[in-house]
């Protein structure tokens, strides 16, 4: 008996119709929905005016000019970003509700609060990194000292003298003096302010010794001549800075970076987030934005969904030990 004739697949929409065939064709593609075609909104968790405010609003205007559609950011301030990555995961995963996460909302929290109103781990969609943003230490103008390594002699000599202030218990600029304590053997005692401008007005009022900042809010004022810059918590120095050290020449080890992603709600369609971190990377990739990403002391942070995951868990595994240690503990 003779076998069949095999029927190719032109044939077999031509017997059944190509409305009804195609359906049943699984390497038929269809088309990926659009987007963005309206306003996405873009929740930062932190005020208006600081360094990841300035940072974003730079990002979200380059994504408004590849796409078409606006990007607006919305500030929603409040404990250490917790209040603003807890609307992004609660909203829908459509891509119209995204923001900024990173090491302070999906790491720090993690050893700062007892109780979070999102899963700081796998209550997001991680669809991209943006930036990384190495903080500064610096002193009052009038302390003596000669370089860092001259500075951490003096405190090792005097336990419990000096003072460095930061932006909040449980920040960046927090851990980044405890990182400073525990692997030089020093002790200097930390005085927590609400936000970074109080306190950067504190050192320059000689109330305290030193600063832990983010970049770009001290900037003016060691270019201005009144703080003077000690060193950069970067691996190495930046080229905004290049007469600053970096901690790790001293003590080798140290890096304190403010890293941020790009999260949107979790169960975002795989399609769709590559789409995201598609427009973001070519955002990241413009020469105009690195310029100013460069002024600012910050350096783009291109990554894909996976490896943005991946890098966060491995940040969490290095510095909750850190924070522990420090005595910090989830209240």
């Amino acid at each position: 008996m003779p076998s069949p004739t095999p029927v190719n697949r032109r044939q077999l929409l031509a017997l059944l119709g190509g409305s009804i065939a195609a359906p049943l064709l699984p390497d038929i593609a269809f088309a990926q929905e659009a987007w963005p075609t309206r306003t996405v909104r873009y929740v930062n968790g932190f005020p208006a005016g600081g360094a990841t405010d300035t940072l974003s609003r730079i990002l979200c205007q380059k994504m408004s000019e590849l796409s078409g559609q606006s990007f607006v950011v919305e500030n929603r301030g409040g404990a250490g970003g917790v209040l603003g990555g807890d609307a992004v995961a609660k909203s829908p995963p459509d891509g119209y509700t995204l923001g900024l996460g990173g090491i302070a909302t999906n790491v720090l929290a993690i050893g700062t609060y007892a109780k979070l109103p999102y899963d700081p781990r796998d209550g997001f969609t991680f669809i991209g990194g943006m930036w990384q943003l190495p903080n500064i230490l610096c002193a009052r103008k009038d302390l003596a000292f000669t370089d860092l390594k001259d500075l951490l002699a003096t405190f090792r000599k005097e336990p419990g003298k000096y003072t460095y202030a930061s932006a909040g218990f449980g920040t960046t600029l927090h851990l980044s003096g405890e990182m400073m304590n525990s692997m030089a053997g020093v002790q200097v005692n930390h005085i927590p302010y609400k936000g970074a401008g109080p306190a950067l007005t504190d050192l320059l009022g000689g109330r305290v010794d030193l600063l832990f900042d983010n970049l770009p809010g001290s900037l003016p004022s060691v270019r201005g001549g009144q703080i003077r810059p000690v060193a950069v918590t970067s691996r190495a120095r930046i080229a905004d800075l290049p007469d600053v050290p970096a901690m790790a020449e001293v003590l080798p080890g140290y890096e304190m970076t403010s890293w941020t992603a790009m999260v949107g709600p979790p169960d975002m369609k795989p399609e769709l987030v590559a789409q995201i971190n598609a427009l973001t990377n070519k955002a990241l990739a413009d020469p105009g934005l690195k310029a100013r990403y460069a002024d600012l002391g910050a350096s783009p942070m291109p990554t894909s969904p996976a490896e943005m995951k991946a890098f966060r868990a491995s940040e969490e595994a290095r510095l909750l030990p850190i924070m522990k240690a420090a005595g910090i503990k989830p209240g």
